[in-house]
């Protein structure tokens, strides 16, 4: 192999991890609410100049983050964080683990169950969607202090989301892994109350027939479910707290 392939590979190489890293960085923008919808995104020269690059790799940052319904491009005037296209409550998806460690305690995950097979009819039905390929099924538990804090029962839906079917949720926990690596456009979250069964008393460490508070919520992309999940805690020791300003 010659010299000039090989600086070829490294160099095809070096364009993929630049613009996955200029994606994140903008999708983190947004995501976060740093950039609020209507937002200009740096011009593409800009970007160029600050990551060093060509303008096909940004363009192709951009591109994906268009198609995600992240971001709008107007012609002859730049990018702009895309506005929501229905009327909604603000809804915030928070990372278990921040959400541990911002009460001042040690977080911990353990993955108890994770499998990647074909669809089932009740996965489908889950999902909201009438076919599919391979899904993703996961349960694991959060602790805080060594003390369970909530067990996660989780389906994603390979179609949707591909990059799952690589993804080690044996090291990063799947809520934190989706955060990170995928963007979403709507999300639902449905409260309920449910007492504890064997399963959900033993990961718990709680009583059977304990009170739990448990949170059902879907994410979707363009129309597309990309997750679904059930998150269950102890209610004792749980409330949810919402505050508002009169309009």
């Amino acid at each position: 192999m010659s010299l000039a392939t090989d600086r070829g590979k490294v160099e095809a190489a070096d364009r993929l991890t630049l613009y996955k890293q200029i994606r994140h960085d903008i999708e983190t923008h947004i995501l976060t609410g740093e950039w609020p919808p209507g937002h200009r995104i740096p011009f593409e020269h800009q970007l160029m100049a600050r990551y060093g690059c060509s303008r096909m790799t940004v363009n192709k940052a951009l591109s994906e983050l268009a198609q995600a319904d992240l971001i709008e491009r107007r012609r002859r005037a730049g990018s702009f964080v895309r506005r929501p296209q229905h009327l909604s409550a603000v809804l915030k998806i928070a990372d278990m683990r921040a959400e541990i460690t911002a009460l001042g305690r040690s977080y911990g995950y353990q993955l108890v169950h994770c499998v990647r097979r074909a669809a089932t009819a009740a996965d489908r039905a889950r999902l909201g969607v009438r076919k599919t390929g391979k899904v993703v099924v996961i349960t694991c538990r959060h602790s805080a202090d060594d003390v369970p804090f909530a067990v996660e029962d989780r389906l994603i839906d390979l179609e949707a989301v591909p990059e799952a079917a690589t993804a080690d949720f044996a090291v990063e926990p799947p809520g934190s892994w989706l955060l990170h690596h995928v963007p979403w456009t709507e999300a639902e979250h449905t409260i309920s109350a449910v007492v504890a069964d064997d399963r959900t008393a033993a990961a718990l460490g709680i009583a059977i027939g304990a009170p739990c508070l448990v949170i059902d919520r879907y994410t979707w992309r363009s129309a597309r479910t990309l997750t679904a999940v059930r998150l269950i805690y102890p209610g004792d020791t749980h409330r949810l707290v919402a505050r508002f300003n009169g309009g």
